[in-house]
């Protein structure tokens, strides 16, 4: 498996490489990015990450204060759009416990693999 971070775009041609060798990748997306993905690519599976709550949500970015106020307003303009999308996706897994839910990912992904038969210890 390899990781690609599809934030500023990932081109066709390097997943096209990437599964001619046989292994799989994982994108991190947008929900714009991830719905052309599922659309594009057959079998593609979407995972939803998504916050406890709005609330949360909001409470974690001020909490961080990296960000001025107005960027974490259209941050979290984003992410109520984003949130109503979520039953779009295979999976959703909220992020309330970062163990937890690196344990369900992880779950979640070797599950997709073993059954498309690319699971893989790279």
């Amino acid at each position: 498996m390899v990781y690609v971070s599809g934030r500023y775009g990932t081109l066709r041609s390097e997943i096209e490489r990437i599964f001619a060798d046989g292994r799989s990748c994982v994108l991190e997306l947008e929900t714009v990015g991830a719905k052309k993905v599922q659309g594009s690519w057959p079998g593609a599976v979407t995972i939803f990450i998504a916050a406890p709550s709005f609330e949360e949500l909001e409470r974690r970015l001020r909490e961080r204060a990296t960000e001025s106020s107005g960027v974490i307003e259209e941050r979290l303009e984003v992410a109520r759009r984003q949130m109503e999308e979520a039953d779009d996706f295979a999976h959703v897994v909220v992020n309330d416990d970062v163990e937890r839910a690196v344990e369900e990912l992880d779950g979640i992904v070797t599950k997709e693999l073993a059954s498309v038969g690319r699971l893989s210890a790279t």
